[in-house]
């Protein structure tokens, strides 16, 4: 079992940035591949990014490559999300999720999920 918390949202100007967090519960953290999903009202969940459990293979939505960048610290059971030169599109509620397995971009049927923390940009 994993529970996660999700951290960081707010409001922010187009151009700016953002970090987002998500803390995990639990001695397997490392154990788990994890992901940064988004939704808008409207549309469909996006997954973002995701990263291997150990952290060497990371793979991003085109929507975001160049901008945004995870990462994790297994010692401390976090996940980040670091948001650059952020855009209105960009406006949606963020997730983060967990799976026993890595699989890149393409799946989106991860185990655990966060509550989701707001992310506004305003143009």
């Amino acid at each position: 079992q994993v529970q996660l918390v999700e951290s960081g949202g707010g409001l922010v100007q187009a151009g700016g940035s953002l970090r987002l967090s998500c803390a995990a519960s639990g001695r397997t953290f490392s154990t788990f591949a994890m992901g940064w999903f988004r939704q808008a009202p409207g549309k469909e969940r996006e997954l973002l990014a995701a990263i291997s459990f150990s952290g060497d293979l990371i793979a991003y939505a085109d929507s975001v490559k160049g901008r945004f960048t995870i990462s994790r610290d297994n010692a401390k059971n976090m996940v980040y999300l670091q948001m650059n030169s952020l855009k209105p599109e960009d406006t949606a509620v963020y997730y983060c999720a967990a799976d026993k397995v890595y699989r890149g971009t393409k799946y989106y049927e991860y185990d655990y999920w966060g509550q989701g923390t707001q992310v506004t940009v305003s143009s």
